[in-house]
């Protein structure tokens, strides 16, 4: 019974420092998450909990390897001996995983706190904004639990003090309206804060994701066929132009796209509409894994040579579109790259030669020693012989921050302004009334204009799905968008087969259902 009850109290993500004491079993749930009271527990202090909660799910490489892993836009592959890990990446990227997948259950538990994080700072009298900030934090981590595994787990009332009451299970219908009546209850308390302090819940982050819950609506309700309603569509045209309305925010200048990754992008960013703080010294989480997790093990910093991109996705560039790659000028480079005036290609996609930023020759690959660091576009999902350190293009979309040691500054970015104006024109594409096909062409082309590319002549499904990957790749939003777009089923590099339509929402984790008689398993797993 005692093993039972602490494996569900680990599996659900509950096993957080400081909760329990190390006496007896009755005695293990007494401190400060149930004895305080709203008069000696800062809910201020709890709020912040709650924020960090969703560094790991975001920052790590739990939800981003759902989302993007599994898709045509990135591929962990087994490098010889080097990331095999029992085969975990290459069953999301070929679309073969079960039940017991790591990165399932990880992303599992680490939402389930994220949420439990938030709901618990209301049991302490926060203030009206101190509460709608929590319970926007709640409805992120529903959604994208919802977006992940088709429900959402949630603790409330009575399971919220005692443990021995297993979560709630909302379904998707139970979770959309869930998101939608928080986020309209709470929407008036949130400040209305621009790019400088996106990582404080805001008024125009809740509307974004009001935006994505009614665009997504149909596909949450049924994958392999989703229907778009024109009143949610209109509900997503009407949110988007409040948010234009607010004069927040603006697409990135021409030669600024990277000022949204930047180690200072909450002082340089036009765009940035949530955000998860990185502050060296005080909080964060791991932004430097987007390049340690793609960097040569030569490259400066040196690091594990692992994930890169396919080549018919990074084709979908043209060769002068500033999101493909570019030498971005930033002060946190104290590289000789910048202060010698190199200028080597620092963000985007890595390809070609590679150079050393502090000799400005050419790199060389390590085994063997005497061969060229050159990224080809060529990578299979298992990689061994000449290529095993050259094989895949690698993109980089935070610069990195050389100027402190530990924590880097890059606040990591969860909503910008163009994924708005691109869900504004997918809306009106999809039959809502708000706009016209020439408003959406426009707003398409006022981000690939700042982007050094030439207009479109007309838009269609087909290239505004590939407009929303060149926008936003990397960012945790492909595995979504191809569902929406009935697409992520198709074969893509490195997956050759159609993929069943169970894949189109991920297993429920095996050890959550061993420990939560609410939880049923997803059809076919």
């Amino acid at each position: 019974m005692k093993s039972n009850f602490l494996l569900y109290l680990l599996t659900s993500g509950l096993l957080m420092s400081g909760l329990f004491s190390c006496t007896k079993l009755n005695e293990e749930f007494k401190g400060e998450l149930q004895e305080g009271t709203s008069s000696n527990v800062d809910p201020a202090g709890l709020l912040v909990t709650a924020y960090t909660s969703l560094n790991t799910p975001y920052q790590q490489d739990q939800k981003w390897v759902l989302q993007e892993v599994s898709t045509d836009a990135a591929i962990a592959p087994t490098r010889g001996g080097d990331w095999d890990d029992n085969g975990i990446y290459r069953a999301i990227h070929q679309h073969a995983w079960n039940a017991d997948n790591g990165f399932m259950n990880s992303t599992f538990v680490s939402l389930g706190t994220a949420i439990y994080n938030a709901t618990n700072v209301l049991k302490f009298s926060p203030s009206a904004q101190q509460s709608a900030e929590a319970r926007f934090i709640r409805a992120i981590a529903i959604f994208d639990m919802l977006d992940i595994y088709g429900i959402a787990s949630i603790r409330e009332g009575d399971a919220l003090e005692d443990f021995r009451i297993a979560p709630k299970i909302l379904q998707p219908q139970e979770a959309i309206d869930y998101i939608v009546n928080e986020l309209n209850e709470i929407i008036n308390d949130l400040p209305e804060n621009g790019p400088a302090t996106a990582y404080v819940a805001n008024r125009n982050a809740a509307k974004v994701l009001l935006m994505k819950t009614y665009l997504n609506k149909g596909a949450f309700l049924n994958r392999q066929t989703p229907s778009f309603e024109a009143a949610d569509m209109n509900q997503v045209i009407t949110l988007a132009k409040e948010i234009t309305a607010s004069g927040l925010y603006h697409v990135s200048a021409p030669g600024k796209y990277f000022d949204n990754f930047a180690p200072d992008n909450d002082a340089k960013s036009t765009e940035n509409i949530y955000t998860l703080l990185n502050k060296n010294g005080e909080r964060g989480g791991s932004v430097d894994r987007t390049w340690n997790t793609i960097a040569h093990y030569n490259m400066l910093p040196g690091g594990w040579n692992g994930w890169c991109t396919l080549s018919d996705y990074y084709d979908k560039f043209e060769e002068d579109d500033e999101r493909r790659g570019i030498y971005y000028n930033y002060e946190a480079d104290t590289t000789s790259n910048r202060t010698k005036g190199y200028k080597r290609q620092n963000v985007g996609f890595f390809a070609g030669q590679q150079y050393n930023w502090v000799t400005n020759q050419p790199l060389m690959a390590r085994n063997p020693a005497n061969e060229p660091l050159v990224f080809t576009g060529e990578v299979t999902i298992r990689t061994s012989g000449a290529t095993l350190e050259t094989a895949g293009i690698r993109p980089m979309k935070y610069a990195f921050d050389y100027s402190v040691t530990g924590q880097r500054n890059n606040d990591w970015v969860v909503y910008r302004y163009s994924d708005v104006l691109l869900m504004q024109a997918e809306a009106i594409l999809r039959g809502g009334t708000g706009g016209t096909e020439a408003e959406a062409l426009e707003l398409v082309n006022s981000i690939r204009a700042n982007r050094g590319v030439a207009d479109f002549t007309s838009l269609t499904p087909d290239n505004l799905l590939d407009e929303r990957g060149r926008e936003l790749y990397w960012e945790g939003w492909r595995r979504e968008d191809l569902i929406r777009f009935g697409k992520f089923l198709q074969p893509f590099q490195e997956k050759p087969q159609t993929s069943d339509a169970k894949y189109l929402v991920f297993a429920i984790p095996s050890q959550q259902i061993a420990v939560n008689p609410n939880l049923a398993q997803n059809p076919g797993y």
